[in-house]
């Protein structure tokens, strides 16, 4: 049942929030026929089931630039969906890592949050549910989180009180089809906001499992990264400095990783062992088996891995499988055999949604935004120190010279919605160069690319035909286009 196994396969996928019938409904039949939600443990077991169980890694990394056509033959599963990916086409596929496919699962979480909202209101006096609450009202507002940055425009405060949003749904579906409507991205953001902060003050740590559910350590991860997309570097410096207090022993180590082989990396990077690592989850998808083997991804790693590094030394980061499988160690599948005999099932990929490294970029970009260039090196050293083979503690102090030399500023290049210096710019460069390095195969990239509005030009190599695409800056295909079923219900499609 979904209300204690998030990870039930879903049949359809074509309704415009939820396709099953809503755990209102559910809720609603005799005793014999249901679940009674009567107790802090099986409001937990309902609160498990408001995150995502699909996943948008596919999506992000093959329409950001982290993505090149090799025209290999490798075998993937849904060649068509990478393809429509790496094109910025609109895909009508709703199976594994599409982007109906993630929407309906960002839509289901949200209505499981939202009956674990009621279902705690209507036991209030009789338990002391306030994590419970904090956890469901944190996953409600990174399910709106994840939608809006996919599928509106990214967040401009010149413009987000008329842009179109998405649905901000804060109540169970009780009716079939029930009328929504498009939010504007300033009320998506606002809502978000009030979930969010509400949640960080009520959520504690779980004693089971803990990093597989919203803390206050994930939650204020969270606000970083929303702060850090709305440009308020107060707030990103303030919950990232709830997060941090000594970079050197909480970051990912991966000159530590180094001395791992393979299999042993795969297993550390989505351990709720590591140390960074604040969110973890295993939605429902291919990308365990894909993302080393897809066609739109590094032919080889020295565009990303072997470049930019300030002090002039070599990265740590690893790059497997040669020019037609380059890829870093991150996915294990999990594979759920439905059909024993057929061998057939459903693939889970192990994720990470938030972690201290990319805390850390946040605060440093923030600090860099308010021109504290001395915090903003430091931050940069203590997370270089654990990404540099060499790294001399006594001589490896980073300078504004060190950051502006090595990413100078290129007209036109990145265009946010706020201005920045020259020294500005070259900081967020440098941190989101060193982004892209950390978070590969992981979708990131796509969400600086759209905030600051990066500009891709790229091969499309199709047998023997090549093909220059382009995704001009401002253009409409940076927002995904709202599922067919979504519009036929009333919601305005993005324009084309």
């Amino acid at each position: 049942m979904k209300l204690i196994n998030k990870y039930t396969k879903l049949s359809i996928l074509t309704i415009l929030l939820v396709s099953l019938v809503s755990c209102n409904e559910f809720l609603s039949e005799l005793p014999d026929n249901r679940a009674e939600i009567d107790s802090p443990e099986k409001i937990s077991a309902l609160v498990t089931g408001a995150y995502p169980d699909g996943n948008y890694m596919l999506i992000g990394e093959l329409m950001s630039d982290n993505a090149v056509s090799k025209n290999t033959t490798n075998g993937v599963i849904n060649q068509r969906l990478h393809e429509d990916m790496f094109n910025w086409r609109t895909s009508n596929d709703d199976n594994q890592d599409t982007p109906i496919g993630y929407w309906s699962s960002c839509y289901e979480a949200i209505s499981q949050a939202n009956q674990a909202l009621v279902s705690i209101e209507e036991l209030k006096g009789e338990f002391n549910l306030n994590s419970q609450k904090g956890e469901a009202l944190l996953a409600r507002a990174y399910a709106h989180f994840m939608l809006v940055n996919f599928w509106a425009k990214h967040y401009d405060p010149n413009t987000a009180s008329t842009d179109l949003g998405i649905p901000y749904v804060d109540e169970p579906e009780n009716v079939l089809l029930k009328e929504y409507k498009r939010n504007t991205v300033q009320e998506v953001y606002d809502r978000i906001e009030k979930d969010m902060l509400e949640g960080i003050s009520l959520v504690t740590a779980r004693e089971n499992n803990p990093k597989f559910h919203f803390s206050k350590e994930s939650g204020n991860a969270f606000a970083t990264r929303f702060y850090t997309f709305k440009g308020e570097w107060a707030k990103v410096i303030e919950h990232a400095s709830k997060v941090i207090s000594d970079p050197r022993n909480e970051l990912r180590d991966q000159i530590e990783l180094r001395t791992l082989s393979y299999g042993e990396q795969t297993a550390r990077y989505n351990s709720t062992l590591e140390r960074s690592n604040l969110l973890v989850g295993a939605p429902l998808s291919w990308w365990a088996r894909t993302f080393a083997s897809i066609n739109f991804g590094l032919p080889s790693g020295s565009q990303i891995f072997n470049t930019n590094n300030p002090f002039g030394k070599p990265w740590g980061y690893q790059v497997f499988g040669g020019s037609r499988f380059a890829n870093r160690p991150k996915f294990d599948e999990f594979f759920n055999v439905t059909n024993q005999s057929a061998g057939t099932g459903f693939g889970y990929a192990p994720v990470v949604y938030f972690a201290k490294d990319e805390v850390l970029l946040n605060r440093a970009e923030a600090y860099a935004m308010l021109d504290d260039f001395t915090n903003a090196n430091q931050d940069l050293t203590d997370y270089l120190s654990l990404k540099t083979r060499g790294f001399d503690p006594a001589t490896d102090i980073l300078t504004t010279a060190d950051i502006t030399t090595t990413f100078p500023v290129v007209a036109d290049e990145l265009t946010p919605p706020y201005l920045m210096t020259d020294t500005q710019t070259s900081y967020v460069k440098a941190i989101l160069d060193f982004k892209q390095k950390e978070f590969y195969h992981e979708g990131m990239r796509w969400f600086d690319v759209r905030r600051f509005n990066i500009a891709i030009t790229r091969d499309f190599i199709d047998g023997e035909s090549t093909t220059e695409i382009t995704l001009p800056k401002n253009d409409n295909r940076r927002q995904l286009q709202i599922p067919e079923s979504a519009q036929k219900v009333g919601l305005t499609p993005n324009p084309r």
